[in-house]
């Protein structure tokens, strides 16, 4: 599971070691046999340099003390204020997975001199940097989203009130500005890459303490984290402690060069573990010197829904295994693809003549056309290659592109018995019907074989009131359509069918219909 900057506050206990250096000490492993004189037994501990109890590994700072007074001026806190609704449990802060001092069930207070209808105000804090001598701050956009009041406390407790000046949800970064002048600022590492291994420090406000150094190294690079709210990333992978608070902060290279804006750690157990992800330099730069500027983030659209083809999937459409590339899952009615001809199970193999490995590379590639730009996808359809080509629109913002699926109908309620249908690769079919479209939810636009059961032996995931799209690339709209895909798939010896099912309260998705034994 992926925290951003909410997490609960814990204690770690850590073991100490003293080690002392006795001038002539002898240290023997418990259970040796030291013999007089026998100098093999012997460990003799070196005091390192002159005057000091260690010395450090090669490579290896002395302190990071240094590292850290040179930069922290520049790291601040952010405070926020936002409206929750009412009635939603208490008074939370923005992002956590539970709510405070209300018990579940209560009715929360009504602050006072909050007015009827205006929900509860809401508090949150986060950690930025100042990238500039004029009051530009980066931080993430999870800390700022929604925020009706932004307060930024400096390194030496000065307090002033920013104003949003540019954010992108998709790379989860914005830029925030305070009044003012002769800021002390840090600077985006423009040209070297941190390799697996090196030193990172990440200073921020855990838990709203501030001005907090952790460090650690470079654990992974270019790491893929599954976020589908920031599908342009490839993180830093760090393992300097990370908590709630420290979102937006910096992560710092030995030099005290930024390399990163902590954003996210994985935990099992809600804090830090030790696994934390940054967002490169080579992404936050350009994006916050574009927001610094007032320009607005726009990307390429396609307009489908994609994911990396795997080998059951594969098999299913009758490809090779050691196909590479990105499958069509849906297809958004009226946008690029559409009117392109792409359609649910095309396999997108190129675009403009080179090879797309995998959902993530095509998504990334496709967010880089200039809008209104044309570019050409090959395609495997039906196990025949073709190209398209596809004139970009316009990427539009997160909750244009959830509203269509969150205003999907679900139907729990849906009423129980028999409905009567015909029998094809262990489930029982029907074509939709007004009747069977009303006992379902079914909506209007929907069309294919609805689902009325599953016979023994048939895909259990499937269940009445699901409704069988397509078959790879062919829409079915009767049973006999449904048939001769089962029985041409049976021909070629595949073990199921890549079908796009429509699901309750879910949409269009793409499924192996497991066929059973004939």
């Amino acid at each position: 599971m992926l925290k951003r900057k909410e997490f609960i506050l814990g204690a770690a206990a850590g073991l100490a070691i003293a080690a002392v250096a006795t001038l002539g000490g002898v240290i023997q492993w418990p259970g040796a046999r030291a013999e007089p004189g026998a100098v093999s037994d012997r460990l003799t501990p070196s005091a390192g340099a002159p005057g000091l109890a260690f010395a450090p590994p090669l490579g290896a700072p002395l302190s990071f003390a240094d590292i850290f007074q040179q930069v922290a001026p520049a790291v601040v806190q952010i405070d926020v204020k936002t409206r929750v609704q009412r009635g939603q449990g208490g008074f939370s802060i923005p992002g956590l997975p539970f709510d405070f001092g209300v018990p579940p069930g209560a009715t929360p207070p009504v602050p006072e001199g909050t007015e009827p209808g205006e929900g509860e105000t809401a508090i949150g804090a986060g950690s930025g940097f100042l990238i500039s001598a004029d009051g530009y701050i980066v931080t993430n956009n999870h800390v700022v989203e929604n925020a009706e009041e932004i307060t930024v406390r400096l390194a030496d407790q000065r307090e002033l009130k920013a104003r949003l000046v540019g954010r992108d949800e998709d790379t989860d970064l914005a830029v925030i500005k305070i009044d003012g002048g002769d800021f002390p600022f840090v600077t985006f590492e423009e040209q070297a890459e941190p390799r697996v291994g090196d030193w990172v420090i990440a200073v921020g406000n855990p838990f709203g303490l501030g001005g907090s150094a952790t460090t650690g190294i470079v654990s992974a690079k270019a790491r893929d984290i599954n976020d589908p709210n920031s599908p342009y990333t490839d993180y830093l992978q760090i393992d300097a402690a990370i908590n709630r608070g420290n979102s937006g902060g910096p992560t710092f290279d030995v030099y005290g060069r930024v390399i990163g804006v902590n954003t996210a750690i994985y935990s099992p157990t809600g804090g830090s573990v030790g696994i934390g992800f940054a967002i490169p330099a080579a992404v936050a730069k350009p994006i916050t010197d574009r927001l610094m500027r007032g320009e607005a983030i726009q990307r390429g659209y396609l307009g489908v829904s994609i994911g990396t083809p795997d080998a059951e999937q594969l098999d299913a459409l009758g490809l090779p295994a050691a196909t590479k590339g990105a499958v069509v899952s849906d297809v958004t009615p009226g946008g690029p693809a559409a009117a392109a001809g792409l359609q649910f199970a095309d396999v997108v193999v190129t675009m403009n003549g080179r090879a797309v490995t995998d959902s993530t590379d095509l998504t990334r590639r496709v967010s880089a056309v200039q809008p209104g730009q044309r570019f050409e996808l090959e395609i495997l359809r039906d196990g025949r290659r073709s190209t398209v080509t596809v004139r970009s629109g316009v990427r539009p913002a997160r909750a244009a592109l959830n509203a269509t699926r969150n205003a999907l109908p679900a139907n729990p309620d849906a009423p129980g018995g028999t409905v009567a249908g015909q029998a094809v690769a262990g489930l029982s079919v029907a074509p939709i019907s007004a009747p069977l479209r009303q006992r379902y939810g079914i909506p209007d636009g929907v069309t294919g074989l609805v689902v009325t059961g599953v016979l023994p032996g048939g895909d259990r995931r499937l269940e009445p009131g699901f409704v069988i799209q397509r078959v790879g690339s062919r829409r079915v709209g009767t049973v006999a359509d449904l048939t001769g895909a089962v029985g041409a798939a049976r021909q070629a010896r595949r073990e199921g069918l890549f079908i796009q099912l429509w699901v309750p309260g879910e949409g269009a998705l793409p499924v192996v219909l497991a066929l059973p034994e004939s």
